[in-house]
């Protein structure tokens, strides 16, 4: 039984072996360019949205509300990072139900990487956003104390990313197996359908986890509280006039 795609070799090339899991990473990333193109190939504004558009057009503007409530604002460059990685962890995991197919998520490999390009895009978003300066002084907040503890907080963030999404998964697969092994004329269907449903689900955290450790490193400081220190009470204002008067 094999639970993870990473031991089965494809086909070798120039002497490196490819595995199932950089196949089947390949074929979910071409499925979404080519849907993607087939459905905006028409993208005009003198030609009618057809069904498929309209899905589509749904699919992203669910993700970028869901992004806009955990921002705040409207980050559609979170958008554009976010939304990607939902739509290849969820195509992955719905894959599932193809015979023979081992979705990419299924490796511990697939898994790591999504997670450090997660902790790679905190900084990038946090320096673009407020400078060099401003995302390095949060790792000093509070105090300085706080550094080696902020700075292995932020690397226990994509190790937790990469374990949550492969057990998940992983877990699915290690009890589709034990079921079938054990009835396997009872289970299939409701199995593949607990399956999806993680999968989508799991998908959606990833995401949501991902848009929540970027917003953290972009957030500005609060200006309200800002301008309350600046300015004068009312009641000092007030006094200062009457005494001029």
């Amino acid at each position: 039984m094999q639970l993870t795609p990473d031991d089965v070799v494809v086909f070798t090339l120039a002497g490196w072996e490819v595995n199932a899991t950089i196949v089947n990473t390949w074929i979910v990333m071409a499925l979404l360019v080519g849907i993607s193109m087939l459905i905006t190939r028409n993208l005009r504004p003198d030609v009618p949205p057809n069904r498929w558009r309209t899905s589509l057009e749904v699919i992203v503007k669910l993700i970028q509300g869901q992004i806009e409530e955990v921002t705040r604002n409207s980050a559609r460059h979170v958008m554009y990072f976010a939304g990607t990685l939902f739509l290849f962890i969820a195509l992955s995991n719905l894959m599932l139900v193809i015979p023979g197919f081992s979705p990419p998520t299924s490796s511990l490999s697939t898994t790591a990487a999504l997670a450090l390009s997660v902790l790679a895009a905190v900084p990038v978003f946090g320096i673009a956003s407020g400078g060099v300066g401003h995302y390095l002084k949060t790792f000093i907040e509070p105090s300085v104390i706080m550094l080696p503890f902020n700075i292995i907080g932020e690397f226990s963030k994509g190790i937790s990313l990469a374990i949550r999404l492969y057990g998940n998964v992983m877990s699915g697969a290690v009890i589709a197996a034990i079921l079938l092994t054990v009835a396997p004329f009872f289970f299939p269907v409701v199995m593949d359908m607990l399956g999806l449903l993680t999968g989508i689900i799991q998908a959606y955290i990833f995401a949501i986890l991902a848009t929540v450790y970027i917003s953290s490193a972009t957030a500005e400081p609060d200006s309200s509280a800002v301008q309350t220190q600046s300015s004068p009470p009312e009641s000092k204002r007030s006094t200062h006039q009457e005494e001029k008067s």
